[in-house]
């Protein structure tokens, strides 16, 4: 009774252990639960599946071991046509708790309808709005994260990069798949931030080296093409990019003229202006006249509130970090990156950069590392004494690309080319400064995507940060989103 009364307090979900007592699980064992969560007014039974997945070569060695949570909907007259998602987070490094834990699993983390955290202890709390009605869901951790390990004498250095870290991943997605009998169902993977970049590698890999065919990919604050993030010197792609997120960021802290009342209205001059005008003069280098450069210089002003001393003084440009820093500095404040609504404290404020971010610091790193840390061993009866990795540089060194800049576009341009059933819902934050909306508007508008295949693709927009679910109401209209992606992506 005492397992039960507990399970209630944390969020409503009786849960049921079919495994048998152990103090550590042994390699290899998986854990079975049993959960229930109301959505939408429906009760929704479920099967919690945790534990190692053992990823061996065809010699039949072990080579790792790969930890995931898998939700299935109990009572389905022919689960193998149920739809799956694979979803997992980015990083690289990033174990899978972010989107398990902030919007699709049964479970989710108890913040602010704004965002922000609430006082330690945290509580996670039942997800109405999880996708489980919708899908059954697969939550994978990377190599040297969560709990996934190496095997033996394998060095990690097998399983990470680009190209080792899509074809582990992969390879998973196509063992599970066997393994659980799914090849019938409708399958989707689902990723944030580099977890992107993964998904649409894993559409091409799973593709080609196996004829397994998605209908659906989901990209959540997506990056796609790194040469739009890079600010090195000699690579001005990115600042015009940038701007609109900026501007947005400048808005919500009121540092723009009062004219500026309405963000959507705001955002289209800013888009025009950085596409039209702003790029063209970054493209003249040196070769920028005064008048033009002044004329620049007002509107960046204009659209950023930032002074044209320090806008001359920054050729123009405006660096993740050091903006953030600036953008309040009058105030002794900064602004986040992954959501630039968020402020915090330096030690001083004369930096020229912020010393962290405080989106990620101050509002989500202890309530998900507190959370995942206890549902799993609490709720879901897993437990193992190695430390959960939950952002790990314990990655690298990750090798992205030789001698260019990564870019996985082409690779969904082709995948989504050979199988013109695919779709791809693409869901951007106004205020996400680690992977910016119209950079990835940018870099769709280039895929060189056949103007028939164009509809595939949905991008939606929300006034959140780069974690676009921690905000409440982004929460709720990225669960109506993905019900249209839904009807729209499997087959009627």
């Amino acid at each position: 009774m005492k397992e039960i009364l507990f399970t209630l307090f944390l969020g409503g979900i009786f849960i049921t252990s079919l495994a048998q007592d152990k103090s550590v699980n042994k390699d290899g064992d998986l854990v079975i639960t049993k959960g229930q969560v109301r959505v939408n007014g429906q009760t929704i039974s479920y099967t919690a599946t945790t534990g190692y997945m053992l990823m061996k070569d065809e010699k039949d060695s072990v080579k790792a071991k790969l930890f995931f949570i898998a939700y299935t909907k109990d009572g389905e007259a022919d689960p193998s046509k149920r739809p799956i998602l694979f979803a997992y987070n980015g990083g690289p490094g990033s174990a899978s708790l972010w989107l398990h834990m902030g919007a699709l699993g049964p479970k989710r983390i108890l913040m602010t309808d704004f965002g922000g955290s609430l006082p330690p202890p945290y509580k996670y709390i039942d997800n109405e709005y999880t996708w489980l009605d919708k899908t059954d869901l697969v939550f994978i951790d990377p190599m040297m994260t969560g709990y996934t390990r190496p095997a033996g004498k394998n060095d990690k250095s097998e399983f990470t990069g680009f190209e080792n870290d899509i074809h582990f991943v992969g390879d998973f997605i196509r063992l599970y798949t066997t393994k659980y009998q799914r090849w019938s169902s409708p399958k989707l993977v689902g990723g944030e931030s580099y977890g992107t970049t993964r998904s649409a590698g894993l559409a091409g890999y799973l593709q080609d080296r196996y004829g397994f065919y998605l209908n659906g990919v989901i990209l959540i604050s997506a990056v796609l093409d790194f040469s739009t993030l890079d600010d090195s010197p000699g690579n001005d792609r990115s600042f015009p990019l940038l701007l609109p997120t900026l501007s947005a960021t400048a808005w919500y802290h009121k540092k723009l003229d009062p004219r500026f009342n309405d963000l959507s209205s705001l955002l289209k001059e800013v888009e025009e202006f950085a596409m039209n005008d702003y790029a063209p003069a970054l493209g003249k280098g040196d070769q920028l006249s005064s008048s033009e450069r002044d004329a620049i210089i007002d509107k960046l002003h204009t659209y950023t509130g930032l002074s044209k001393e320090y806008i001359d003084q920054n050729n123009l440009r405006f660096y993740v970090g050091r903006v953030n820093k600036e953008l309040l500095r009058k105030e002794g404040k900064t602004v986040g990156r992954y959501d630039t609504r968020v402020t915090g404290y330096d030690r001083d404020n004369a930096g020229e950069q912020f010393d962290y971010d405080p989106s990620f610091e101050n509002t989500v790193y202890g309530p998900y590392a507190a959370a995942i840390n206890d549902y799993i061993r609490r709720t879901l009866k897993y437990e193992n004494d190695i430390p959960y990795e939950i952002l790990s540089g314990r990655v690298y060194p990750w090798p992205f690309s030789t001698n260019k800049y990564l870019n996985v576009a082409e690779t969904l341009r082709s995948a989504m080319t050979k199988n013109p059933f695919l779709k791809v819902w693409i869901a951007n934050g106004y205020f996400d400064m680690a992977t910016p909306y119209f950079q990835t508007r940018d870099v769709v508008n280039h895929m060189g995507l056949r103007k028939e295949l164009k509809s595939n693709i949905t991008l939606t927009y929300y006034p959140s940060g780069h974690m676009i679910y921690t905000n409440l109401p982004s929460l709720q209209q990225m669960k109506k989103d993905f019900i249209k992606f839904m009807d729209n992506a499997l087959p009627q």
